[in-house]
């Protein structure tokens, strides 16, 4: 029996779905706005899907992202406001995460800023979470450069790290960026868990292996899109440009999670679009494989 940790699935789309409002730049940081609660009501619903794991609703709150916006000046109030939420619903229901997500925008890591630029500014994300969460989880990691980045800004708030990369959709032993995911490995030092998110579950299996070879935990957490479309890789996009794939239910994801466990990876769950029917089959699967959930 191997203990697995099972992370939440995703939280924008949900909200997204849920709120049925028509998606802005600012995506999950404006239905929390608009909508005080849903975000509770999410997370409460990924509790009893049975995660032991639940990330806070910071991913897209930048003060990039809110520059010229109504919310420019809520930065750390939002941040707080994504916490409460979070606890409202999940206190003594496993660990809590502090998500960082990518400076500028997803997928694009032409346009990450330059590492003196981006260090201060994911370091001030994580001080601002770090004494609210049990860990930092560095998500949508697309480059070399923006894994350095993230990783020495969020160890400034001293709570372990999790490095999270996204690799191609094709080739999962590449970051979008077109780099080796296995560059990441030697730069890793001071995290506490590496994994691939926000790709395709095909790609997650060749992520996996190539995160095995290093020496911390690790594991995989795929999305439910059809593809990342051109139209998104523009300025301020919304995810009205994005669909989600028909094929990919709770069972189907299931076993792709399960495929990734059996390679050795002791860290699961979902993205984008993977939402709590997808978590509470992959809680029972892990149970019947045999693991137990920590």
């Amino acid at each position: 029996m191997t203990g697995i940790t099972l992370m939440d699935g995703g939280m924008g789309q949900e909200l997204i779905h849920r709120a049925g409002d028509a998606p802005t730049p600012l995506w999950s940081t404006q239905v929390m706005v608009d909508h005080p609660g849903m975000v509770a009501d999410v997370h409460r619903d990924y509790v009893a899907a049975g995660a032991s794991v639940h990330v806070t609703n910071t991913y897209a709150i930048h003060r990039d992202r809110l520059a010229g916006t109504e919310l420019e000046d809520q930065f750390e109030a939002l941040h707080m406001a994504a916490v409460a939420e979070t606890r409202t619903a999940c206190a003594g229901h496993g660990r809590i995460a502090g998500s960082i997500g990518p400076l500028i925008a997803s997928y694009r890591p032409d346009i990450h800023p330059a590492h003196d630029v981006a260090v201060p500014l994911y370091a001030e994300v994580a001080q601002i979470l770090g004494p609210e969460v049990d860990l930092l989880i560095c998500e949508t990691i697309a480059s070399v450069d923006h894994a350095r980045a993230v990783l020495q800004g969020a160890l400034t708030a001293g709570k372990p790290v999790w490095l999270s990369m996204t690799v191609d959709d094709e080739d999962g032993t590449r970051l979008r960026s077109g780099e080796k995911l296995a560059d990441v490995l030697p730069i890793a030092e001071g995290a506490s868990a590496l994994l691939a998110n926000c790709a395709a579950p095909e790609a997650m299996a060749a992520a996996v292996a190539v995160l095995a070879e290093g020496d911390l935990p690790f594991g995989a957490y795929a999305n439910g899109f059809q593809q990342i479309t051109k139209d998104f890789m523009k300025d301020k996009p919304t995810v009205d440009s994005l669909s989600a794939r028909r094929d990919l239910g709770p069972e189907a994801y299931a076993q792709f999670a399960l495929g990734w466990i059996a390679q050795g990876a002791t860290i699961v769950g979902g993205c984008c679009e993977v939402g709590p029917a997808h978590i509470r089959r992959l809680a029972e699967a892990i149970r019947e494989a045999g693991h137990e959930i920590v």
